[in-house]
Order: C-alpha cells, then sequence, then structure tokens
C-alpha cells in the first residue's frame, strides 16, 4: 500500500505542488486533480510514510521528496518510479507466488529479451530506467578512476546513462554499450541530446548470446546480474576477463544484500520484486560477486555502496 500510495502521488505530481510550500488540503485540491477529500486522504498517508511533514494546518515535502521526487530536481527520478516500477514491474508481484513456487505459465514473461521485442515496453522501461540511472552514474564516475581507459563496454547499458556519466567525467573515453536493439533506438536519443554520438554507440543484441567487441580497457555491467539467469554470472564476469585489455577495470552494480542475509531491506524487496519477473534470478551479496570475479583472475577487487541501503559496487583489474 505504501507504494501505490507514492505511485499515485506522482501520478497527480503532488510533490512538485507542494515544493518549497506548505500548502492546506485545500489549496493542494485547487492545485491538482484531487478533490479535497482525496487529497486529504493521500496527505495523512504520505505525512504517515515519511514522504510529507505536517506543518501547523498544511503539508510540505520531506527533505528526501523535494530532492528526488520534484520534477526537474538534478536528481529527480519520479519518473523511473512513476513508469517503470508502477506500470511495469509492480504489477509482475501479483504473480510473485507462482514464480516461487515455479508454476508460472508458459506465456508470461520470462526474459528481458522477450518483454523488450515488443517496442512499447522497451521504449517505456528505457525511458524511466534513464531517470533512474543518471543520479548512480554520476557517482560511480567518482568512486572509479578510469582517466587512463580509453574505450569502455557497457553490456546491458540500457539507454546509456552511465555511459553518458563517465564520458562527460573522462573526455578520452568511448564507450560501446550491448543491449537489445529496441533499448539501443532509445538510447540513440539520449546520446544524440547529451551531443555524444561521436563517442557512445550502440552494438545491438544479447550480452548472453550475441560477440562482445575482443578488445576494451573497462567493462561495466550496471543492474545485469539482477536481470539475467543466476546460472550464467560465472560466463558473463569471464567473459569481461577475456575481452579485458591487461590492467583494465572490470565494475559490477547491482542490488546486493548482506552476506548474514538479514538486509538492507531496499535491496532485499527489489531482489524479490526481480524474482516474479525473472525466477531464475539469484540473491547475491558483494562476496558472491567479489569471489567470481577472483575466481575468473581479477585482483585488487574492492567493494563499494553505491545506492546507501540499495546497491553496491564492485570493482576488480585484470592484471597487467
Amino acid at each position: 500500500m505504501g507504494s501505490k500510495a507514492l505511485f499515485s502521488a506522482l501520478h497527480v505530481d503532488l510533490f512538485s505542488v507542494l515544493s518549497e510550500k506548505t500548502l492546506s488540503p485545500a489549496e493542494v485540491s485547487e492545485k491538482s486533480d484531487l478533490d479535497l477529500d482525496r487529497a486529504t486522504t493521500l496527505l495523512t498517508a504520505l505525512t504517515s510514510l515519511g514522504l510529507v511533514r505536517k506543518e501547523g494546518e498544511g503539508f510540505t515535502n520531506s527533505a528526501a521528496a523535494e530532492a528526488f521526487l520534484v520534477k526537474g530536481r538534478k536528481y529527480d527520478f519520479g519518473d523511473y518510479l512513476r513508469f517503470q516500477i508502477d506500470k511495469q514491474m509492480y504489477p509482475f508481484l501479483t504473480q510473485l507466488n507462482e514464480a516461487l513456487t515455479d508454476t508460472l505459465d508458459e506465456d508470461q514473461v520470462a526474459s528481458y529479451e522477450d518483454w523488450f521485442s515488443d517496442p512499447k515496453e522497451a521504449r517505456l522501461y528505457s525511458r524511466s530506467q534513464h531517470a533512474g540511472s543518471l543520479g548512480p552514474g554520476r557517482g560511480l564516475a567518482k568512486l572509479v578512476d578510469l582517466s587512463a581507459a580509453q574505450t569502455l563496454l557497457d553490456v546491458g547499458g540500457g539507454t546509456g546513462a552511465f555511459s553518458i556519466s563517465l564520458c562527460k567525467a573522462y573526455p578520452g573515453l568511448r564507450s560501446t554499450i550491448l543491449d537489445f536493439p529496441n533499448v539501443a533506438r532509445v538510447g540513440e536519443e539520449f546520446i544524440a541530446e547529451e551531443e555524444l554520438e561521436s563517442r557512445i554507440s550502440y552494438r545491438p543484441g544479447n550480452a548472453l548470446k550475441d560477440p562482445w567487441p575482443e578488445s576494451v580497457d573497462a567493462v561495466l555491467m550496471s543492474y545485469l546480474f539482477s536481470g539475467v539467469p543466476g546460472t550464467s554470472l560465472p560466463g558473463l564476469v569471464r567473459k569481461a576477463y577475456e575481452v579485458l585489455t591487461p590492467g583494465g577495470d572490470f565494475m559490477v552494480h547491482d542490488f546486493m544484500v548482506d552476506e548474514n542475509r538479514e538486509g538492507p531491506k531496499l535491496a532485499a524487496l527489489w531482489q524479490l520484486q526481480h524474482t516474479a519477473f525473472n525466477p531464475e534470478a539469484r540473491s547475491i551479496t558483494s562476496s558472491y560477486v567479489s569471489g567470481l570475479m577472483e575466481a575468473a583472475g581479477f585482483t585488487k577487487i574492492a567493494v563499494e555502496p553505491m545506492i546507501p541501503g540499495m546497491t553496491m559496487l564492485v570493482h576488480g583489474h585484470k592484471p597487467e
């Protein structure tokens, strides 16, 4: 219910209505598509969740809502929640029971490749994912030094949010994104908007089936591990080692839970959500990913938090 309250507030752009203001329910009703009773009910629910604060007879955004859910803010990812999570991923939770017990019907979605064969679904997912990845992309550019790298392979790189952030941070870097054709078509629009067409290009395909570039200085896999069958993860790590030049960097960014499996809550729930869509997904920890890297031959492996309480970065080097 809490998630749907958030999604509904985003749908009526409530956080933008409240931005830098304290408004009564009647004033919110006047500025939104809500009547007075419904505005009051929604504001009360959002206050109970900590997304909105009560000040006197009025309501205002919490600090987090003001920073991340108001349209136009630098770190706004409301569209990611409103479109991808609410419209696409949330409905899959109705099949979680069947996913857990391996009783899904054959015609139920089983892979991103099947899903993204529909251009409309690919566009909706990709545009909303882009909004949610720009901030982490900037964070990654600060955590990993790619100043010596000239070529990056962004495996499952979606619309290029991470590649865009990294290329902006490192002017000498060029990126190739390996992702599905319908995703590539959307991503090319974002890359053109940033005027980075000369430095970021697509190799349309499926990372599990199609060829990769043979020699690159860095490989990034962001949110890829949670979107593919768990049995494919060791092979992806070995493939990254094969295509990297000596001294190259390998980066895995994804939802990871603690080794003791007591949390963090958001990462654990995100992994469960992916199970409803991809029953063969694996609940991973940073230690598990580090172990795969070490087994493949990577050294100097480091673990860093990316999105607090949700995602981690595991970063290794191919020896010289």
